[in-house]
């Protein structure tokens, strides 16, 4: 089985739940390949023209620029590590309500029609990636899980979204840990209990089929 994890934090494990889930995750998961894709620590230019201009002068035989050769390489680098994973973890927090930039730049590069996902002859969706499965860590200071605030929440609700509506990937587990910063009177029991629950889906990930 190889194992994808996506780390996407780069704080330190004391500071941040979401990297100690990480840190916890690849601790406790035995009898899998796994690899780690640290977000913060590749070179990922953001998405955008460069990226179009590489393609128009790749085709023409143009010489690139810098961030031109690099924004291709970095996106095959993404596009390479997820194809070669049959689970893929993604460990990320809730920044302003949604998920880090430098995550949502890997989402850029593997979001491609012909590659994740695909459109019919009547123009409708057909995922690419029903073959691999998600596990989903994620942390978040607050209380988004009420119906009053679900809403709000657009980190983990995005990733299900991306990965499991549009590229088709089983949703294997979710853990998420939250309010530890809105009730810091809770804060250990809550983070304590969620990395229990994390540990638990790293060790029983041998026991999966994929």
């Amino acid at each position: 089985m190889n194992v994808l994890v996506v780390k996407a934090n780069n704080r330190p494990a004391s500071e941040a739940v979401s990297s100690k889930m990480y840190e916890t995750f690849i601790e406790n998961v035995k009898g899998a390949n796994v690899t780690t894709f640290d977000v913060f620590a590749e070179d990922m230019p953001y998405f955008g023209q460069d990226l179009f201009n590489a393609f128009g002068k790749l085709q023409s035989g143009e010489e690139m620029t810098d961030v031109e050769k690099r924004i291709l390489a970095a996106k095959q680098k993404a596009k390479d590590a997820l194809s070669a994973a049959d689970v893929v973890v993604f460990a990320f927090p809730l920044w302003n309500l949604t998920i880090p930039a430098t995550l949502q730049t890997f989402i850029d590069y593997v979001y491609e029609a012909g590659y994740s996902f695909k459109y019919d002859e009547n123009g409708q969706l057909v995922n690419l990636m029903t073959d691999k499965k998600v596990i989903i860590l994620s942390a978040r200071g607050g209380v988004y899980s009420t119906p009053e605030m679900a809403p709000l929440e657009m980190s983990a609700n995005y990733i299900k979204n991306v990965v499991g509506g549009v590229f088709g990937m089983e949703i294997m587990e979710e853990v998420i840990i939250e309010g530890h910063n809105a009730m810091p009177d809770k804060a250990e029991e809550i983070i304590e209990e969620g990395l229990r629950k994390v540990a638990d889906v790293a060790s029983n990930l041998a026991l999966q089929t994929v």
